[in-house]
């Protein structure tokens, strides 16, 4: 070989083609190909120059070298006719996928299928297409380290046009793999096939260098950082798109471009798994190598696993990177450590408002960030307003008529009513969500202690346990659910009894009955607005005589107490003047505990009712309207008109008011729930 003149490039590239066996070596041939200097003039004396095992001969099936130079610039046919295509960045999500499909192998065979007359064991066609695709490949390497890699090195320290490091890092630990495959695994195969008819077996070669393979990690967790690199690099410096297509334009390159034989390393273990995978099927089931060949895919699959976490952690960090932008990139916020479970949009109900907010939750591992959506999306989309920690968490399902499919997010910080957007399933969804958080928290901090839930779904105590009171935020009782305060019974008013809130408990309560002042360990100790009640159990004051209180009147039955142990309740119209300053809506329950009387409250949260009717004895009738939803209760003079929302509705409380005006008790084998 000749001395290299000033402006000259050598490159050695390796063609492989599937010939009988006799002749196959002869067709791994190298090929000097010559660059002229830039400007397209040869150095005077100078000539292409081909070195092989023959010079000019090549054998029938390969493919002769091309006169002309790997980095001599196409004619526009040629470049029209194959130009380089591109590789999509989204390629490498779907790999785990494509590569273990049989239609991939199928496809990656096509090029390999041994020549006709061949009688050869079919185990060893098998390792003789290992050998042969493997040597495709140390020339795919050869082209990635010693062309591309060299050259973008070599332009980037002459013309300063772009950084070193960012040719490093696209590259990642690309010249260890070559290194790698060049000079002990290609050998080791090249080897063991030569002495096949004394040592046909190839299971403890691949299991001496498959550990090497995990080495692979490193690429594949680089390689779409290393894709976007390009891309950026490519658009911003001139010299650097060049250098790319000069090599992409040349016949080494295949027309193919960087980015297509970037991704060779990465589709390249689970070939190695494919083509182990059938060797081990065809060998006989006395096969001195079946034990090794066995084991040695054993080793390959683990890799390919270890790959295969590799692009699964790659996707995880990208998508974590994504939300973090969404959400301001908050120095808070910002862990890599952290898993993204769950996300999307919910409606909030809201104490004071009528209807329900739109609101939008992200659900990690360690914490639930509930959200705004900003008016001006310009960089973060949404504003945190809320971080609930997954470690104190609490969720459960609300059973609530006016606000369907809503739950409860119960936190130390804050307590959130929930509304799912669409249906009873996604409301479903979010629990078991939040629920499989919670759970993994309390069993990797190995205090996992088996939830109790309550037999009847909802029928647990709204308030605060007494344990915890104080210690988390309360579920607050929404304005509209009451219309008198719910320690005192006294009906609130716009101007002299307001509605207030326990920061304890979440009571709606009067001014009188909340001047209190205790301090509260979920809000960092701070004094807060508390009701008496709570106020007595924080600070273990005595209550004052003046403020006891006083004995409880017959009308004095919680309606949420009511409406949990209740044969039947719900919204009903009140019709005509008996009902008076009532209004003409009405929260009515027949209780569990006093099934024959019917409670009349103003809003379902009341602790006292303003009419009770003891129905022993009353006629239940149709209404004289032509409405069948209204329904009457008849008795020596008295007459109460109700109208329900719908008609099965009302032939549910037609049917329990009978009852009830029969002097039947609950008990019996076929009585049921009626209530909604």
């Amino acid at each position: 070989m000749g001395p290299l003149h000033s402006g000259e490039t050598w490159c050695v590239t390796v063609s492989t083609v599937l010939t009988p066996a006799s002749e196959r070596m002869k067709c791994l041939v190298g090929v000097l190909l010559y660059r002229p200097p830039l400007g397209g003039e040869r150095t005077p004396g100078a000539a292409p120059r081909v070195h092989g095992l023959e010079a000019g001969h090549h054998h029938p099936g390969c493919r002769p070298p091309s006169p002309t130079g790997p980095w001599d610039k196409p004619t526009v046919e040629e470049a029209v006719d194959s130009g380089p295509t591109t590789v999509s960045r989204r390629y490498l999500s779907s790999l785990k996928n494509k590569l273990s499909s049989r239609d991939w192998r199928k496809s990656c065979q096509a090029r390999t299928c041994p020549g006709p007359g061949t009688q050869e064991p079919e185990e060893k066609r098998i390792v003789q297409e290992l050998l042969e695709t493997e040597q495709a490949y140390v020339a795919r390497l050869h082209l990635l380290d010693q062309v591309f890699f060299q050259e973008l090195l070599k332009e980037a320290r002459s013309s300063k046009a772009f950084p070193e490091d960012v040719v490093r890092l696209i590259f990642s630990n690309t010249a260890s793999i070559y290194q790698f495959h060049a000079q002990f695994f290609l050998p080791e195969l090249q080897q063991r096939l030569d002495d096949w008819t004394t040592t046909p077996r190839i299971g403890d070669v691949i299991q001496k260098l498959a550990p090497f393979l995990k080495m692979y990690s490193e690429y594949v967790k680089n390689f779409e950082r290393a894709a976007e690199l390009l891309a950026t690099w490519s658009d911003k410096s001139p010299p650097f798109q060049e250098v790319i297509t000069r090599i992409q334009s040349s016949e080494a390159s295949g027309s193919l471009t960087l980015q297509h034989h970037m991704l060779e390393p990465v589709q390249r273990i689970p070939r190695y798994e494919l083509l182990l995978k059938e060797y081990v099927q065809k060998l006989p089931a006395q096969a001195p190598d079946l034990a090794d060949a066995q084991k040695a895919l054993d080793m390959i699959f683990s890799a390919a696993q270890h790959s295969n976490a590799a692009i699964t952690e790659m996707e995880r960090l990208q998508e974590l990177w994504e939300v973090y932008q969404r959400l301001g990139l908050e120095d808070d916020l910002v862990d890599p450590s952290n898993t993204l479970l769950r996300e999307g949009p919910v409606l909030k109900i809201s104490f004071r408002r009528v209807g329900p907010m739109e609101r939008y939750l992200f659900l990690f591992n360690n914490m639930l960030l509930y959200c705004v959506p900003r008016v001006i999306q310009v960089g973060a989309q949404f504003q945190v307003r809320t971080r609930i920690d997954v470690a104190s968490m609490k969720v459960r399902e609300l059973t609530d008529a006016e606000f369907p499919h809503s739950f409860l997010v119960s936190g130390k910080q804050r307590t959130l009513e929930l509304r799912a957007r669409r249906s009873q399933e996604e409301m479903i969804s979010w629990l078991q969500a939040c629920q499989a958080a919670i759970d993994q928290i309390e069993k990797r901090n190995e205090t996992f202690k088996a939830a109790v839930q309550s037999p009847e779904g909802d029928t647990q105590e709204q308030e605060l346990q007494s344990e915890e009171l104080g210690l988390r935020a309360p579920q607050w009782v929404r304005d509209k659910m009451v219309t008198m305060c719910m320690r005192c019974q006294e009906p609130f008013n716009a101007l002299m009894r307001r509605r207030h809130h326990c920061r304890a408990c979440g009571y709606v309560v009067c001014a009188r009955c909340s001047d209190y002042r205790a301090e509260l360990k979920y809000d960092d100790n701070r004094p807060s607005r508390v009701c008496l009640d709570c106020y007595t159990f924080l600070t273990g004051n005595v209550l004052p005589e003046d403020k006891e209180d006083k004995r409880r009147g017959i009308l004095e039955k919680g309606a949420a107490a009511g409406s949990e142990q209740s044969l039947m309740c719900s919204f009903l119209q009140l019709l005509g003047d008996k009902w008076g300053k009532s209004g003409s809506r009405g929260w009515c329950v027949i209780p569990r505990d006093d099934p024959l009387v019917l409670y009349v409250y103003a809003a379902p949260q009341d602790m006292r009712a303003h009419t009770s009717i003891p129905l022993l004895g009353y006629q239940v009738t149709a209404g004289p309207q032509a409405d069948p939803r209204v329904f009457q209760l008849q008795q020596s003079g008295q007459l109460y008109t109700f109208k329900a929302e719908t008609e099965e509705l009302k032939d549910r409380w037609v049917k329990a008011m009978e009852r009830a005006a029969s002097g039947l008790s609950p008990g019996g084998p076929n009585d049921r729930d009626l209530s909604d």
